[in-house]
């Protein structure tokens, strides 16, 4: 049988603005995404029985299952997979093999990596020949990070987060991830987004010029002060240890420190490696915090292997 393995990066929201829900429950977004050096791998598998099957490990534990990650119908691999092949009219099945290295339910997009991996291992096993950007309307309709991550680098998203453009921007830089002992519910978040802003008018989000020039002059400096995320006020409202974790992290001398998409991992922008040692140090007291990850961006999005 025909295999293919796809490596997939997590993403982050270096800004995410976001607007008013509209009368289909979404919110319009205005977001600058970077993929980070911290991918989950996806091996595929043709079958000739027309099954889509998913099986998902850890990297550190090969033989047990990931907890709160869904199997069958559910994983939005599966869906992926079940797409391209309703519209492609293929008679084959496809066994996904998953190795989680993103942490689940992190604000880094672990399942909407996963679904780009699986379109562009499924396009290989199947034979189909489709360029990333022919798989980019399956991955609009799977969710909102999915269209970025079939790319990677540096992104403008646009309307829910699926409109992708690319930005300029220069430099590669150093990320330090706390990663939370507990995932938090994108629709919660967003849930609680709305009941903080009940009552208030949201403005159309926009995307900071401050941010872009830092982008396209490449200095983390400049980006650090220029971080922000809409959704902040909400997960934080959710998780009031986060701003503990911020703060940890900018004591020991971050650049920049914002929650990831809607959270609850937090992100501390570094100068290097060195640096990335000490805020690392710091942040593995902190309550709340299960692990910490030195990480860096941009990297490619998903690519075979």
């Amino acid at each position: 049988m025909t295999s293919a393995s796809v490596r997939v990066p997590a993403k982050i929201n270096l800004s995410l603005g976001v607007g008013p829900v509209r009368d289909d429950g979404f919110h319009p977004l205005a977001t600058v995404y970077q993929a980070l050096d911290l991918h989950d791998e996806l091996r595929a598998t043709a079958t000739d029985d027309g099954v889509i099957a998913v099986t998902v490990h850890s990297e550190a534990d090969p033989s047990a299952e990931v907890a709160d990650v869904p199997l069958g119908d559910d994983n939005i691999a599966v869906k992926a997979a079940r797409l391209l092949a309703d519209d492609s009219g293929t008679d084959l099945g496809v066994d996904l093999a998953i190795r989680k290295v993103i942490p689940v339910a992190g604000g880094l997009a672990g399942g909407s990596a996963d679904a780009a991996a699986a379109l562009v291992a499924c396009n290989e096993v199947w034979g189909l020949g489709l360029s990333k950007a022919e798989l980019e309307p399956y991955a609009a309709q799977l969710g909102s990070d999915v269209p970025f991550l079939l790319h990677g680098g540096n992104a403008i998203g646009g309307g829910r987060g699926e409109t992708v453009s690319p930005v300029l921007a220069r430099g590669s830089y150093h990320w330090v991830l706390a990663v939370a002992s507990q995932g938090l519910s994108t629709p919660a978040v967003y849930a609680e987004f709305d009941r903080l802003n009940e009552g208030r008018t949201v403005d159309e989000p926009q995307i900071a010029d401050e941010l872009l020039a830092a982008l396209r002059a490449g200095d983390a400096a400049l980006l650090g002060a220029a971080l922000s995320n809409d959704l902040s006020d909400a997960a934080i409202s959710l998780r009031p240890e986060l701003r503990d974790t911020l703060e940890i992290g900018m004591e020991a001398g971050a650049l920049g420190a914002l929650i990831s998409g809607s959270g609850p991992t937090c992100l501390f922008l570094v100068d290097d490696e060195t640096h990335r040692l000490d805020v690392s140090f710091a942040l593995a007291g902190a309550s709340g915090c299960a692990d910490v990850i030195q990480t860096r961006g941009p990297v490619p999005g998903a690519r075979l292997v």
